[in-house]
């Protein structure tokens, strides 16, 4: 049984979400609290697997108490979110303290989507609740620089450029993660990085402007018509796809709401799709932590027209879904561990022995 503290001030949210584990025989929740302190006094009785923590709380807020948590017993903290900028920027400064996802706290506005959002949960609860041993070091490893660092540049090796365009396919756990990979990169990168990140619209615009300010990459969030540029970074918007346009001397950023079947908006698969048809060997595939397989299909098409693929390992992921599904298909050139990715990143855009995969 997996274990579950609810840590909300609203009375509603604690009896939607705790109705909403408890309909999984795999998951029991073993405690309920109205605020911060209440919620980390239980967590150190009750020796929870996960928590789900809201953020604004009387007496204790909830950033102050995932605080402690990850100082003194890092597990799994799955933070309740308002799907506002506020909401946002709080929930983006909880991931880099260590929070590994978030859940809207918009319930009982989407009342025809609960099975869906009871689901997800769930989904979420089983999957975070594995790396529970592992949190202590995904902290360390995905712990973001707080300045943009001295500018660095790098000259490689073996000389002459022959991918410029970086697809970048993340869901949970992802923001640190991410965070980490641009971070480390040096800030002459002479690639253009488009990322899908399985994030709500309020959410992209925030997540871009942390990004732009605490690495040395110029980060936006995109915009139909941008002109991709090296050394710029372009962050899907939530609610769309993120495509590309390639033209004559240029190459475009197109966003899109087609297709608007796909189960994810923005979708993994969708961009490496249309980064494959738009640029082809030209391009490198990166699929990072998250639950599920998008990205898969994308990633089958990228690798048929030439391009490279990474996939980060399944010991520095919070959850090994998107990156164990392309792995297991025989898509991968390297599996690479988070701290190793970014070095791996800028390697593979020049002339190198890696052997590609298929």
């Amino acid at each position: 049984m997996i274990k579950v503290v609810v840590v909300d001030d609203s009375a509603f949210m604690r009896k939607a979400i705790s109705t909403m584990l408890k309909k999984d025989p795999g998951i029991e929740v073993v405690g309920i609290a109205r605020n911060g302190q209440e919620g980390l006094d239980m967590v150190r009785k009750l020796d929870p697997d996960v928590v789900t923590m809201d953020i604004e709380m009387p007496v204790m807020d909830g950033l102050t108490a995932l605080r402690h948590i990850m100082m003194e017993m890092p597990r799994p903290v799955i933070m309740v979110s308002s799907l506002t900028t506020e909401g946002a920027e709080a929930t983006l400064k909880a991931m880099d303290y260590g929070a590994v996802d978030f859940i809207s706290k918009q319930l009982s506005k989407v009342s025809l989507d609960i099975v869906k959002i009871e689901k997800d949960l769930q989904s979420k609860v089983r999957a975070v609740a594995r790396k529970r041993t592992q949190m202590t070091r995904l902290a360390a490893l995905q712990r973001p620089r707080k300045f943009k660092k001295p500018v660095k540049e790098i000259t490689p090796a073996s000389g002459r450029l022959i991918r410029d365009i970086v697809a970048i396919g993340v869901s949970t756990g992802g923001p640190p993660a991410v965070q980490k990979v641009l971070s480390d990169l040096p800030e002459n990168f002479p690639g253009s990085i488009l990322v899908a990140q399985h994030m709500p619209g309020a959410f992209t615009g925030p997540f871009a402007k942390r990004l732009n300010d605490s690495t040395g990459l110029n980060v936006k969030e995109a915009e139909n018509g941008d002109q991709i540029r090296p050394g710029w970074v372009y962050i899907a918007p939530g609610g769309s796809h993120l495509k590309i346009n390639q033209k004559v001397s240029r190459i475009d950023v197109l966003v899109s709401s087609e297709p608007a079947d796909a189960l994810y908006k923005p979708s993994v698969n969708v961009l490496f799709s249309s980064v494959a048809d738009g640029v082809g060997k030209r391009a490198l595939g990166v699929v990072l932590t998250g639950m599920g397989s998008d990205g898969l299909l994308g990633a089958r098409d990228l690798k048929a027209r030439g391009g490279l693929l990474l996939a980060q390992s399944e010991d520095s992921c919070v959850v090994y879904g998107m990156p164990k599904a392309v792995v297991e298909d025989g898509l991968v050139d390297q599996v690479v561990d988070l701290e190793d990715m970014s070095v791996m990143i800028n390697a593979c855009l020049y002339e190198s022995n890696i052997q590609q995969a298929g």
